[in-house]
């Protein structure tokens, strides 16, 4: 989840800087408000990608320290075998990376619901709603969308739901007026439809609907609960300054929004659609309409581009900021099996062509190399009966000086000589020698050979004098049979190599364990064919 708390985090950086904005411009229109809170939230939406795109910009952090465990702590027991402790750690771990992933997915749906919910209940009233006949009503949506310069289609519904007055649709808006605006005097009809066609040309129901969205996405985030509010608000009282600079009266258009509060009283939220009459914010407005020194210009193209810009000005180097390092810093990190049980006594070794610092795992499986400095470092890790490990990594963010290793199990080596005297020949191939044991070093539960075949020097090769290495490698699985055998170079002879085939591939040993658990294992053979004298 750190990826998404970081574009949280960045994300309340553009949203902050756009509502202190808004409030800056108090003395600027509700329409200049609502565009710098719209470039806010449609700047925080771009703030992801812009993190994948632009070059990244650190910021040099002074390091802290990472807490050390308690000296009088009790060790930590490790075997084989996965203790207790280490998997309730492993445990602990794994609800630490499910529980916020869970905790957003849960507030996610929630908030996700409400949305559409909201939405099912306005395409519900919709869809029983009627188009509007009144040639009155008609004359003057068409006279007010002429004086607003809108050439989109317009449809004008009415419905039985008495509390709803609502806009919504962006290629084809629709209004969706009460069965009773018939009987409405024409100013009042006037008044509602310059309102809700104000909402028409400033395309308040799109930006509205997609601050929903992300409000939906970062529901956790107080500061878009508070930019889609505030959006919201002045939406309607920039809507409220273009009917008022359409030449309606301020006392008749606030006495008729005082009447359509009354009735229209929404049971629900509504956010899928941009709401003429909201009674949480009807004071407000009224006192908005009354004050004559408001400044109600409408939004003009200029200052679009300016906040425009000046919000890109700021979600730019918001996501190419990065937290860098400054100086040198503690790396530590814990080293693990392929099973996640963690790994003591493991030789650790860091270099950077002029430093080599060397320690050894705790027996937590920790380590700490102290005091290193940013840069390109190598880091060799071996344990016997492990791979070795060589990793070479830069250290540059703060993030980067903590680290986790997992060693994978190591690759088993057997040689074999098969030694006869030389003959004259013609000469007559010789017997078997007797299987002999082999010993297989390593210091994990390496597996036992219980079937031991031994290769058979081929006669063909000891008629010809002829010597030879074949490099094999087997695979063993967990049931200890060899289930993979194939040569590993090309310059052997065929008799070589299929005697030496035939020899490993019916070899048995017993399981290979890891932690009580049995693993696949590789084995290297060498297979050496030798005449004496």
């Amino acid at each position: 989840m750190m990826p998404a708390i970081d574009l949280a985090t960045r994300s309340s950086v553009v949203l902050g800087i756009g509502l202190v904005l808004a409030m800056a411009l108090s003395r600027r229109s509700a329409a200049v408000r609502h565009c710098v809170l719209a470039a806010a939230i449609f700047a925080a939406v771009l703030v992801m990608p812009f993190t994948l795109a632009v070059p990244s910009w650190e910021i040099p952090l002074p390091h802290r320290a990472p807490a050390t465990a308690v000296e009088n702590a009790p060790p930590v027991t490790v075997h084989s075998a996965r203790t207790a402790a280490v998997a309730f750690e492993t445990r602990s771990r794994a609800v630490t990376r499910l529980s916020p992933a869970v905790v957003w997915t849960a507030g996610f749906l929630v908030t996700a619901c409400l949305l559409l919910v909201g939405i099912a209940r306005l395409l519900r009233i919709a869809s029983g709603a009627r188009r509007v006949r009144d040639a009155r009503g008609l004359r003057i949506a068409a006279d007010v969308a002429a004086g607003y310069g809108i050439t989109r289609d317009l449809v004008l519904l009415e419905s039985d739901a008495s509390d709803l007055i609502a806009t919504w649709g962006f290629v084809r808006p629709r209004v969706l007026l009460p069965a009773s605006a018939g009987g409405w005097p024409e100013d009042r009809l006037r008044a509602v439809l310059s309102h809700e066609l104000a909402h028409v040309r400033r395309g308040d129901w799109f930006v509205q609907i997609v601050a929903e969205i992300v409000r939906t996405i970062l529901w956790f985030n107080p500061l878009i609960w508070i930019a889609c509010a505030r959006l919201r608000r002045e939406s309607e009282q920039a809507c409220d300054d273009a009917v008022l600079e359409r030449g309606i009266p301020a006392r008749a258009y606030a006495s008729h929004l005082l009447d359509l509060a009354r009735q229209c009283r929404p049971g629900f939220p509504r956010p899928s659609a941009v709401s003429m009459a909201q009674p949480s914010t009807l004071e407000r407005r009224i006192a908005a309409m009354l004050n004559p020194h408001l400044n109600r210009r409408p939004l003009s193209g200029r200052a679009v581009a300016g906040i425009a810009a000046a919000l890109l000005a700021v979600a730019i180097p918001t996501a190419a900021l990065r937290a860098g390092q400054n100086g040198p810093a503690t790396l530590s990190g814990s080293v693990y099996d392929p099973t996640g049980g963690v790994l003591p006594g493991v030789q650790l070794t860091l270099e950077d062509g002029q430093n080599k610092l060397p320690v050894v795992t705790d027996a937590a499986g920790r380590f700490q190399f102290p005091d290193v400095q940013p840069g390109r470092w190598l880091l060799d890790a071996s344990l016997p009966g492990f791979r070795t490990l060589h990793q070479e990594f830069e250290l540059r963010n703060s993030r980067d000086w903590d680290r986790a290793i997992t060693l994978q199990v190591g690759d088993l080596r057997e040689t074999i000589t098969v030694s006869e005297t030389r003959v004259a020949p013609p000469a007559q191939p010789s017997k078997p020698r007797a299987p002999q044991p082999v010993r297989v070093g390593g210091n994990i539960r390496v597996p036992t050979k219980q079937l031991d075949v031994h290769p058979v020097y081929p006669a063909s090769m000891r008629a010809a004098g002829r010597e030879g290495v074949v490099p094999i490698e087997a695979i063993i699985d967990r049931d200890g049979m060899v289930s993979s055998v194939r040569v590993l170079s090309a310059q052997v002879h065929p008799d070589f190599a299929i005697a030496a085939v035939d020899a490993v591939r019916q070899w048995r040993f017993t399981p290979t364990l890891l932690n009580g658990e049995p693993v696949e294992v590789v084995m290297t053979v060498s297979v050496a064919f030798k005449l004496s004298d």
